[in-house]
Order: structure tokens, then C-alpha cells, then sequence
């Protein structure tokens, strides 16, 4: 299968009929916001649209979703105005973020050595969408932002993020930009 990356904007009912199941629907009709039920019902089709109709999504011990297909993986991310879908053979995350958000108030809570790296406008943009990718990524609920995930190279030209999880080995993400949003996910 290799690796897949699908950003689409969130669908509406006609769109993702034929893809979402009745149980999703009615769950999606339980969100108060109807962007996050749009969010939540695109990614689901997006995922049946590739893998096929028949494909059963769960959520493993973690809360990352899971699909019934051997050796397929799935990362998801949504924000408002996209939802990003990672498909792979091995496992994989995703995230994504309008390159407009303020991360002012949020930086010290999950950025601090990070400053250094660049004084790109985007770079709280790009640290927190590795960071979150780095986090869904490890499957350990409880990791904190600033103290156990750390960025350490930022590329904005060559489209690459290194991170690493707690003291492990560097992880090399992709950093993707088009249309007004930045995805950073696995490679």
C-alpha cells in the first residue's frame, strides 16, 4: 500500500452517503457544532472511499482509530475547513492546523527550546502540528507536549520536521503547506 495522504475540506450529508454507516450518522447528530459532525463524517468516508465501503473503523486502547484491514494503518486530523487522512502500511499520524491559528497563548505550554530553531512566523504552527503528529504517533496517552515530545529541526523549504519521543530515536515527519493550512504527518 506505501503511504497515502488525503486533505479534504469537511463534506456535507450528501456527500459522504454511501460511506458513513447509520450508527455514524446518529453519533455525528450528537455533536453540538455542526462543522465537528461534517469533521467527524469526512474522515470516515474518506477512509471507506480508499479502503472500501465494507471497512470497519475502531478505536484502539489509545482512542487512535483502527481499521479492519491487516496491515493498514490510519492517522486522522481535522480542524476548521480540513480534515487530513493518513493511509499507510506502516503505522502513521497526521495533523493539520490553519496556518492563520494564534498559538501566542499555547506556546509556553508546549513549545520552549523550540524558539530557537527558526523565527518563521509559521514555526508555532509547524512545532504544534509535529508535536500532536509525534503524540498520536506513540499511542501513550499522558505524553506531555513540552516535556516529552521535542522538535528538533524545522524545515520549512525542504518540507521535513525531525522530532523525537522521550529520549528515543529522531523521527523525520513531513511538513506539508497548501491552501492556507499546514499538515505535518509521519513519513
Amino acid at each position: 500500500m506505501g503511504k497515502a495522504l488525503f486533505i479534504e475540506p469537511p463534506m456535507d450529508e450528501a456527500g459522504v452517503a454511501g460511506w458513513v454507516t447509520s450508527d455514524e450518522l446518529a453519533e455525528a447528530g450528537r455533536f453540538v457544532r455542526e462543522g465537528r459532525r461534517r469533521e467527524y463524517l469526512t474522515w470516515r468516508a474518506v477512509v471507506r472511499r480508499e479502503l472500501g465501503a465494507d471497512v470497519r473503523i475502531a478505536y484502539d486502547a489509545a482512542g487512535a482509530p483502527v481499521v479492519d484491514r491487516d496491515g493498514v494503518y490510519v492517522g486522522v486530523s481535522h480542524c476548521r475547513g480540513r480534515v487530513a487522512v493518513c493511509l499507510s502500511d506502516v503505522p502513521c499520524a497526521v495533523d493539520i492546523e490553519p496556518e492563520t491559528r494564534d498559538f501566542s497563548r499555547a506556546a509556553p505550554r508546549y513549545m520552549s527550546p523550540e524558539l530557537a530553531l527558526s523565527g518563521d512566523p509559521l514555526l508555532p504552527a509547524a512545532v504544534w502540528c509535529a508535536k500532536e503528529a509525534l503524540y498520536k504517533y506513540a499511542r501513550r496517552p499522558g505524553l506531555d507536549l513540552l516535556h516529552d515530545l521535542r522538535v528538533e529541526a524545522v524545515d520549512f523549504a525542504a518540507g521535513t520536521v525531525v522530532g523525537r519521543i522521550g529520549g528515543g530515536e529522531a523521527i523525520r515527519l513531513t511538513l506539508h503547506r497548501a491552501d492556507g493550512f499546514i499538515t505535518v504527518y509521519t513519513v
